[in-house]
């Protein structure tokens, strides 16, 4: 007897663990809950939060255009002879000959900072446009999870919808199995023709194959629950049925207007016209000179020690401002602002267009 109990007892604790996961495991999903699920596995919203990051990294470094550039360099030159020079100089007290002005070896370092003054407004614009960049980045991830969610719901909402259909098409199974009962038993009697009596099998076949179209359409739709919620598509899963009738009371002119007021892709739109108008500004910049203030230290020596030489002091140093100016290009800059002005209207165009939609 007590052998036949430590037997139930393990047999009753392996049936146990074995049907505890898996009935945790079908808990019927709440709506807020799948979407909680979908939004934290979601690998779009991870793009797209990389996306914002990365724009945010750009504008950084847009931003260290305004301030000044450091720089270093080391070099060594080898002559193939000392510079020098021929003297006539003065018979007979000063005799003629070459003189010596450098050495053949030559060390520099050099330390250069270069603060830029005026760049035809290009590093404004460039900072202005990576600004507008970052805003339309993390307008896109609202937008993406925005994607997620409506995804979630209409999975979610196909499943409830696809098993009202199931249900109602067994109950008309059950119905049509019923009357072809009675159609049989009155051909049986001599009531009916067996056409009648054959009709009423055909269309409860026909009712038998909608069911099982039915039924596939669930695991259809569950399936597609999965991929969202990045679960394998063979999960059972359950959902809690909200389906109950809650009537509209905005009008479709409010709803229409909170659209274009809140719809993501409309501000990401007027965000990337903006950003093309900033970047055909900064193309623009290149028509005028820029402008710096350059200054360097230089050390000099015919040795690694920088240690100057007699011909030359060891240090100097100097400030200067700087003008330059690419004036001829062969049309580069002109053709880069075209191509900034087309991108432009496009991305209007395109706003236009979600506009209408």
């Amino acid at each position: 007897m007590t052998m036949k109990c430590r037997c139930l007892r393990v047999f009753t604790f392996a049936v146990f663990v074995l049907i505890l996961p898996s009935a945790l495991f079908a808990q019927p999903l709440t709506l807020e809950e799948s979407i909680a699920i979908a939004l934290k596995h979601s690998f779009v919203i991870n793009i797209a939060k990389e996306g914002t990051r990365g724009a945010e990294a750009q504008k950084k470094e847009a931003m260290t255009g305004f301030l000044p550039k450091f720089s270093t360099s080391y070099s060594y030159t080898r002559l193939n002879e000392e510079p020098n020079f021929y003297f006539p100089g003065f018979p007979p007290l000063m005799p003629a000959g070459n003189m010596i002005t450098g050495t053949i070896n030559n060390y520099n370092w050099v330390v250069e900072a270069r603060q830029p003054l005026f760049a035809g407004g290009g590093i404004l614009a460039n900072y202005e446009a990576s600004k507008v960049a970052e805003d339309a980045a993390r307008v896109e991830e609202t937008a993406k999870t925005l994607d997620v969610v409506l995804d979630v719901k209409i999975a979610y909402f196909n499943i409830l919808r696809m098993q009202r259909l199931t249900d109602t098409a067994r109950r008309q199974v059950e119905m049509l199995g019923a009357h072809s009962e009675v159609a049989d038993n009155f051909f049986r009697v001599g009531l009916i023709p067996k056409n009648d009596m054959l009709q009423a099998g055909v269309e409860l076949a026909n009712g038998k194959q909608t069911l099982v179209k039915a039924k596939n359409a669930v695991q259809l739709t569950k399936a597609r629950l999965n991929t969202i919620l990045k679960r394998d598509v063979l999960t059972p899963v359950e959902i809690v049925d909200i389906l109950d009738y809650k009537p509209m009371r905005q009008s479709f002119d409010e709803c229409l207007g909170i659209a274009r007021q809140h719809r993501p892709e409309l501000k990401i739109s007027a965000l990337r016209v903006e950003q093309a108008g900033k970047m055909v500004s900064a193309a623009k910049s290149e028509f005028f000179p820029a402008v710096s203030l350059v200054g360097n230290y230089a050390r000099f020596g015919d040795t690694a020690s920088l240690s100057g030489t007699q011909y030359k002091d060891t240090e100097s140093w100097q400030v200067m401002a700087v003008t330059s100016w690419n004036f001829w290009e062969w049309g580069k800059t002109k053709y880069r602002v075209d191509a900034g002005k087309a991108r432009e209207s496009q991305a209007m165009d395109q706003t236009r267009e979600l506009n209408d939609q």
